[in-house]
């Protein structure tokens, strides 16, 4: 049995910006905690009075907290290529903030609840708009998948370029392998964009 030895790193470390969507209470914060080598910063806070009637509890009935800000975390995949990740707080509220947190990002995860798929016609909205790429990851709540993700492709309307992925918010392999998909599919879009005819 053969083996291929290790590629040879280039001793340049690059590191990337990743934007971590959806709406409230989909598991961004659960998915940055998941996977991050570092503890992660959140921003959680928790839930009072004041958000009854403003925020919608009825598909989270056990959710006592939420972003208020941001969650950071930050995950190395491979000795040459670090990201960052910056989870956004789900809550119409508090989105004035998005525009300072997608600064200098590469790309966005936009993380849905198939029960409650019109909470990510926001985001999806919003990284068209600026043009950002970004790709749909479905967060399959007790590990089950109850959707095609080509049927939630048809229910969202978006481009067939943009990729479409199950993940498990909870599991590291799961949403690590969000993260590479989200890489790989910035690098094709780049690579298509400087061949393309001026």
């Amino acid at each position: 049995m053969s083996h291929r030895p290790p590629t040879p790193s280039s001793g340049r470390v690059t590191s990337a910006k990743i934007v971590i969507a959806g709406g409230f209470g989909v598991g961004k914060t659960t998915l940055v905690g998941s996977v991050s080598e570092i503890t992660p910063l959140t921003t959680e806070a928790i839930m009072t009075s004041a958000g009854v009637g403003v925020d919608d509890t009825r598909q989270v009935p056990g959710k006592t907290t939420t972003t208020v800000a941001m969650d950071f975390g930050r995950i190395s995949i491979d000795r040459d290529l670090i990201l960052y990740l910056f989870g956004t707080p789900g809550q119409t509220r508090f989105w004035f903030m998005w525009d300072e947190l997608v600064r200098g990002a590469i790309g966005a995860v936009v993380l849905v609840d198939t029960r409650r798929l019109a909470d990510c016609f926001a985001a999806i909205d919003f990284f068209e708009h600026r043009r950002l790429p970004y790709l749909i990851a479905i967060n399959c709540f007790d590990g089950m998948q109850y959707h095609d993700p080509q049927d939630v492709r048809d229910a969202l309307a978006i481009s067939p370029e943009v990729p479409v992925v199950a993940c498990d918010a909870r599991q590291r392999e799961s949403t690590k392998h969000v993260l590479i998909s989200l890489v790989e599919y910035v690098l094709t879009m780049r690579r298509s964009r400087a061949v393309a005819p001026a």
